[in-house]
């Protein structure tokens, strides 16, 4: 009999929840399995989707084929009905030893096909603990999941449930567990990291956990965060950017848009202005800070104009880092019953949206030669900066240090030192 196979599609969580499934199944002693993780965030993330299970099923004939993850929560009829899946199961089943025992048991005689429950209903705190998910050099800690908010393009609240934070003391531990075992970088995670703690008792905020961490675990080298909502970034959060240095000088925005009315129809929290002035002010507080940025190219309803102020923004907040997406209309969310743009100017919109990012890039690289970055290595001849910039060394490095190294050229998209 053979281990299951499984196939990851989509953000982070998502790839760290894997490594929960993997030890989840190992232990029910599910064998012959293929489990397919999806992504509901586009159209094309479900179309990828489907694909990848025929491809799967034709390599694995005689496996049994479970179908999980955000696109199995939102829509598990679609996948309940192809010919290829034997089973569907949902966000909060994924995660309970009891639904992979039931899947080992009795695939087919004792077990539901579709397992999804409402995941509304869901309260309990986020996380499954995984010491040591990530690179030798890197690990990753989820400490939040869920969604509170509803912008108007996203499915994903309705794959993921509402926001769930997991205490302080609990996340602590886990790094330092982490850190004993020699990780040199530690990445916070969540679906809106930014709201963590507003279910906990005394509401901290993402700012309190950071300083918390860093003052309770003196000998993790580097904690870095995932992608954050710029306008609920708290004051201690500020404070750390500002006097930490462990805190590493890199921030994912997710920003979406740069025209206000745009963001307005998106249901966005924050105007165009908010984002220019958090980028003013983190870069004022921490020179050396970088940020990526999550834009949406065609949102419906988008004009010439809309569309270069969002292409405006790439450089009046200096973005370095750029997820452009297409926009893609998700079935049961508002902007989807919104005008739609022609396709083929959200292909070019999007096209120039990603030209300016890799402008941005060749800017950020030209101006790191010459200077001294620490480099966490990935491997023996790759690493990457404070900033999240990757490296490469002409001579060997030892996999997981950090090494200190002045950067000697610029090729297209990373650095040689």
């Amino acid at each position: 009999m053979t281990a299951p196979v499984f196939s990851n599609h989509g953000c982070r969580l998502n790839a760290y929840e894997v490594e929960a499934m993997k030890d989840l199944a190992d232990q029910a002693g599910l064998e012959n399995a293929v489990i397919v993780n999806t992504c509901a965030v586009t159209s094309e993330a479900v179309r990828k989707a489907r694909q990848d299970i025929r491809k799967l099923r034709k390599t694995h004939p005689d496996a049994r084929l479970i179908v999980t993850g955000c696109a199995a929560q939102t829509e598990p009829d679609t996948f309940a009905n192809m010919d290829e899946v034997d089973a569907v199961i949902g966000n909060t089943e994924k995660m309970l030893g009891a639904t992979w025992q039931g899947l080992a048991a009795d695939f087919i005689g004792e077990t539901e096909t579709v397992q999804v429950d409402d995941i509304m209903s869901v309260t309990e705190t986020a996380g499954h603990l995984i010491d040591g998910f990530g690179t030798r050099s890197r690990a990753y800690v989820q400490v939040q999941n869920g969604c509170d908010h509803r912008c108007t393009f996203c499915i994903i609240p309705y794959g993921r449930g509402n926001s769930r934070s997991v205490p302080a003391g609990v996340v602590v531990d886990q790094i330092k567990r982490l850190v004993d075992k020699g990780f040199n970088e530690v990445v916070l995670t969540g679906v809106d990291l930014t709201s963590w703690g507003a279910d906990l008792p005394a509401t901290p905020r993402l700012g309190d956990l950071v300083m918390r961490i860093l003052r309770l675990v003196p000998d993790l080298p580097r904690l870095r965060i995932s992608s954050i909502d710029s306008i609920e970034v708290d004051d201690n959060l500020m404070a750390a950017i500002a006097t930490e240095p462990r805190l590493m000088p890199h921030l994912h925005l997710s920003l979406q848009h740069g025209d206000d009315m745009i963001l307005k129809r998106m249901k966005r929290r924050h105007l165009r202005d908010d984002a220019i002035a958090f980028c003013t002010e983190a870069r004022k507080l921490r020179p050396d800070m970088t940020f990526g940025a999550d834009i949406i190219a065609g949102f419906p309803t988008e004009t010439d104009a809309m569309f270069e102020n969002a292409l405006a923004l790439v450089e009046d907040c200096d973005l370095t880092w750029l997820h452009v997406f297409p926009y893609s209309a998700r079935p049961g969310t508002p902007a989807a019953r919104m005008p739609a743009v022609n396709g083929k100017v959200i292909k070019a919109r999007a096209a120039r949206l990603r030209a300016a990012g890799e402008a941005q890039v060749r800017r950020h690289l030209k101006a790191q030669v010459g200077r001294s970055h620490h480099v966490l290595m990935e491997n023996a001849t790759m690493g990457r900066t404070e900033q999240f910039t990757e490296v490469h060394f002409e001579t060997a490095q030892s996999e997981g240090q950090i090494v200190t190294a002045t950067i000697r050229d610029a090729a297209e998209n990373h650095l040689i030192a």
